[in-house]
């Protein structure tokens, strides 16, 4: 009966000691976590939300750029714009007045 108290008691003392540290172990990661928090917000780190943002944006950005580009080279074959020189950046267009 002594060693089934023994071990009722040692078992005890094993779920306890389980108990305190999953407590500590939550403790640590939430201090962990602030600080990690507070040390990307002062570094002023774009948020995924952020990220997310621009990169539909620059999505959208590029199929326009694309349709643009179709555009342009249709107005090209209809000689309604002509090509620039390489180094010019404006555009001329076919009717002149």
């Amino acid at each position: 009966m002594a060693n089934k108290t023994l071990l009722d008691d040692f078992a005890r003392l094993v779920t306890d000691a389980a108990g305190a540290a999953s407590g500590v172990r939550r403790e640590v990661e939430t201090a962990v976590r602030t600080q990690v928090e507070r040390l990307l917000r002062d570094m002023d780190v774009a948020t995924r939300e952020d990220v997310e943002v621009l990169r539909d944006l620059v999505a959208s950005l590029r199929d326009d750029n694309a349709r643009l580009a179709r555009r342009l080279e249709a107005l090209e074959r209809q000689g309604t714009v002509n090509r620039p020189e390489s180094n010019d950046t404006s555009f001329e267009t076919g009717s002149k007045g």
